[in-house]
């Protein structure tokens, strides 16, 4: 153990404790009990979503376990900015530690989008065998060379993505011609839409809700966990199980931020963001079960699709041709280690 270590695990039972209650909400502020590490946590999804759950069960287990020298302050809900202005923050290092999508960290990663190539997965079983394995290992690997930027070993779940509309639903891929939907600041998202002749059109998702309110767009797509977190069945009627893309959240850190704590504290906070995910994931699973009855209820009509027809149109439209040039051979290789043969 360091003596960085070895000085602060040998604080009084007194400090131990006042450090303990301090973490009643797995919220960190500047009043709590002074730490050597004070680290930024961020991401856009609601307080009660199951990945800011795990979050504040992290933050305090690391408090915990270093006897107060890290501490981790969650900000929920795009509390820092949008997914791309806090994505500039973490490069900057004014935010440590980010969870984003690949679909929008692929506009400073390109590469990173592979995971979210259209109808690539149709099932779990296929997701965690390469996101755990060497899909994930590759897109890791480009990640850290940003320099700025690396992620840790294992993706939050957010779902295979659905389609929320207001004005009819989506059964095929002809119910999507000329609709106006809302998709991500993602290049591998907007060219799925375009390719079903949509218009899709740009938005952060702090901005969603009332974009769909006022009808700037008819409809949008994003797991069904966040259509009830985020209770988008408040302004939108249907509900189509398209599955068309996997979601998850690549847990980013900046590089220099993390290489300041020392090798036995990084490794208390790698153990405890894994074991966060791994819960995460878990709690996500459990959800699937009991989400689409809770949405009813909520006034919404769920429709199931077939993705034959949707997957025809993608090939078709060159979309799978067109990927597949800009990802190159070898990584294409790799998802379709996974994925089986898409074109």
């Amino acid at each position: 153990m360091s003596d960085f270590s070895r000085r602060r695990f040998i604080k009084t039972a007194t400090l131990a404790s006042a450090a303990v209650a301090a973490t009643g909400l797995g919220l960190f502020s500047s009043r709590s009990e002074a730490a050597d590490f004070k680290l930024k946590f961020a991401n856009n999804l609601p307080m009660i979503h199951p990945m800011n759950v795990r979050a504040r069960e992290m933050a305090k287990a690391i408090k915990e376990e270093t006897n107060g020298a890290v501490q981790i302050q969650v900000f929920p809900s795009s509390q820092l900015g949008s997914d791309t202005d806090t994505l500039a923050q973490v490069r900057s290092g004014a935010v440590d530690m980010f969870a984003l999508s690949p679909v929008i960290l692929g506009t400073l990663v390109p590469s990173v989008q592979i995971s979210a190539v259209g109808f690539a997965f149709k099932d779990y079983d296929q997701v965690w065998s390469a996101m755990d394995g060497d899909l994930g290992a590759h897109v890791r690997s480009e990640i850290a060379k940003t320099e700025t930027l690396f992620a840790f070993d294992k993706m939050w779940d957010n779902g295979f993505r659905v389609t929320t509309t207001s004005t009819r639903p989506v059964l095929k891929p002809e119910d999507l011609v000329g609709m106006k939907l809302r998709v991500p600041p993602s290049p591998i998202i907007m060219s799925i839409f375009k390719a079903f002749d949509a218009a899709p059109t740009s938005i952060n998702f702090a901005e969603v809700y009332s974009a769909l309110q006022t009808r700037i767009v008819e409809g949008q797509e994003n797991p069904l966990t966040l259509v009830s977190s985020a209770k988008l069945y408040e302004v939108q009627k249907y509900c189509s199980l398209t599955n068309h893309v996997w979601d998850g959240f690549w847990m980013l850190g900046n590089s220099k931020s993390f290489a300041r704590l020392p090798a036995d504290v990084q490794a208390v906070v790698r153990k405890h963001v894994d074991a966060a995910v791994m819960g995460q994931r878990a709690d996500l699973a459990a959800l699937q079960g009991s989400i689409r009855d809770t949405l009813k209820e909520k006034g919404l009509e769920l429709a199931d699709t077939e993705p034959q027809a949707f997957r025809e149109k993608l090939r078709s439209a060159n979309y799978y041709a067109d990927w597949h040039e800009k990802f190159g051979d070898a990584a294409w290789a790799i998802l379709e280690k996974y994925s089986g043969k898409l074109a």
